[in-house]
């Protein structure tokens, strides 16, 4: 018990992803009236209620799971992600048609790709080695096989200032800012950077991610040329 005990890691805050979800929902509120219209009220109430219910089951550090909390927290992260994408297939039509003025769908679009980017941090971050109550209370032979390889999961041969952060030498494991991160990286690059994925589910995320950035990112260069002419 006491080996098992020191394998694990302090569990992580709550809070980071919390702020996530409640920027999202900010955005999904500040949207034009033509981006899912009255609907996003509604979905933006189911997603305050599941924020709500996780919130109360791990209000500062991911402490406790069930299986029924587990449920709300992957819902959680799944209705915002296809919400999104519902969200950015309303933009790309309003980007080719051109019927809104110039500013109001720039700014559209980059609260579309912000939100792309959270949501899709929260997805990994709810899914990757179990989640985020699972890889923290559980020794690491039982932790479900990563979905992800992070830099620090290989750098325990590395000089001693950079193994001293490994995930051998320190017992490092992700937590949401660095799932955040590498969408960010993800969304920007259209490629892994520094993460890599390891299963099927993770590869075709990243992919639609990567996609998603690179098809909003050059129509909102041709928008902004357009305007420019």
């Amino acid at each position: 018990m006491a080996d098992i005990q020191k394998e694990r890691t302090q569990a992580e805050h709550r809070w980071p992803a919390a702020i996530g979800v409640i920027a999202i929902l900010a955005s999904y509120a500040a949207l034009p009236p033509d981006f899912l219209g009255t609907i996003r009220y509604p979905i933006i109430g189911i997603c305050v209620a599941l924020l709500a219910a996780v919130i109360v089951i791990n209000p500062r550090r991911m402490n406790r799971q069930t299986r029924w909390s587990r449920r709300i927290g992957v819902a959680l992260a799944l209705v915002i992600g296809v919400t999104n994408q519902i969200i950015l297939v309303l933009l790309v039509t309003e980007l080719v048609q051109n019927e809104q003025d110039g500013p109001t769908l720039l700014l559209a679009a980059l609260q579309v790709w912000l939100t792309n980017v959270i949501g899709f941090a929260l997805i990994y971050w709810e899914l990757d080695r179990g989640g985020p109550v699972v890889r923290t209370h559980r020794p690491r032979a039982l932790i479900p096989p990563a979905d992800f390889r992070f830099p620090q999961d290989e750098d325990h041969d590395a000089s001693p200032e950079v193994a001293a952060h490994s995930s051998k030498t320190s017992n490092w494991l992700p937590g949401f800012v660095d799932y955040l991160y590498f969408s960010l990286s993800d969304s920007m690059a259209f490629s892994p950077t520094d993460v890599m994925p390891l299963t099927h589910r993770a590869k075709l995320m990243m992919g639609l991610e990567a996609f998603a950035g690179f098809v909003l990112l050059a129509l909102v260069i041709a928008r902004g040329v357009s305007l420019l002419g």
